[in-house]
């Protein structure tokens, strides 16, 4: 069955309502790492992710060389996995990913060909670093479960193997038994760059709403995100705002170069912006819109229901120097 995908859907001065969505959080439990002396620990993984906490909630930050060891060529998440399904089931010849479970917990199977060993992700700030040629499956999904996945290499269906028997023939050097071009879905994908995107925001109207693919089957949604096709920029970092209180407000304040695009992975936000003159206030409550706002702009989140994760991509490493924190400091470095 052939699957086309449309990215890049453009929705131009949005001004909506907020639809408060309210989502039950799963209680998290401590991570469980069943250990195999036969896994290569160098390789496979737990990482510790950075956890800033305030009274404005939690945040953790994923920079690619730095807290993962690769360049993050593509992200993307899975979301409304029905209970008793499992994703997954295939192993990449090239790609590594680092898999962070945003809410909720599941189990990531992993086999080398020779041992098998399952690692339990249950919390924000830690994640699994995969290495290539590693069978996988996630399975043992909790409600409302997120999994947020970067993964090393551009969408190649040449780098799948989907059957477990082709993947054993593979390790030994063998040619395997079928083409794995007739064990995937056909898919094409639009190629196309984000439309209109501004390397400097002068204006409020110049940051830009998304919709983004869903690809939905039985085994729950996948929404994700090339850089430089679906987003206008490199990915180099990814953030994510969570344990949010009700009445709190994140962010409030510009980037000098930094462009960001905010997803609400979970329940419902606004993000106002501000660009020194006007004000406007985009409402995101889908794991499948996006906004792009540009350097330039003052911006700020408010509004978070019950359980939402606030993700952003971000073109830049972080920088304390490319923030501008003071709004008057802001006002006199736009008229420069």
């Amino acid at each position: 069955m052939g699957i086309i995908l449309n990215f890049g859907a453009k929705v131009q001065n949005i001004f909506v309502t907020i639809v408060m969505i309210r989502k039950k959080v799963v209680p998290l439990q401590t991570v469980k790492h069943k250990r195999n002396s036969g896994m290569k620990e160098s390789e496979n993984r737990i990482i510790s992710l950075p956890k800033i906490s305030d009274v404005r909630g939690n945040l953790s930050i994923i920079e690619q060389l730095k807290h993962v060891p690769f360049e993050i060529r593509r992200v993307y998440w899975i979301y409304d996995v029905p209970g008793g399904f499992d994703r997954g089931g295939h192993a990449y010849k090239e790609s590594e990913e680092f898999i962070v479970a945003l809410s909720g917990s599941f189990d990531v199977e992993l086999d080398d060909g020779h041992q098998k060993q399952t690692y339990q992700l249950n919390r924000s700030y830690k994640g699994l670093y995969v290495a290539k040629a590693m069978w996988r499956r996630m399975t043992n999904f909790s409600t409302n479960s997120l999994a947020l996945v970067l993964a090393s290499t551009d969408y190649d269906p040449d780098d799948y193997i989907m059957d477990y028997q082709d993947f054993q023939l593979w390790l030994k050097g063998q040619k395997m038994l079928t083409d794995n071009v007739n064990n995937t879905s056909a898919t094409v994908i639009n190629n196309v760059q984000v439309p209109n995107a501004v390397s400097y925001a002068k204006s409020v109207f110049d940051s830009s709403l998304y919709e983004l693919n869903k690809m939905h089957d039985v085994e729950g949604n996948l929404t994700f995100i090339y850089q430089n096709i679906h987003v206008p920029f490199e990915i180099n970092r990814v953030f994510y705002s969570y344990d949010i209180p009700g009445g709190e407000e994140r962010g409030g304040h510009a980037h000098k170069e930094c462009h960001q695009f905010i997803i609400a992975a979970s329940g419902s936000f606004e993000v106002v912006l501000d660009d020194g003159t006007n004000k406007r206030t985009v409402a995101l409550n889908r794991p499948f819109w996006g906004l792009h706002v540009p350097p330039g702009i003052w911006s700020s989140e408010q509004g978070f229901s019950s359980g939402s994760i606030c993700l952003v991509l971000a073109s830049h490493a972080y920088s304390e120097d490319d923030y501008i924190r003071n709004y008057d400091e802001f006002l006199d470095y736009i008229k420069k």
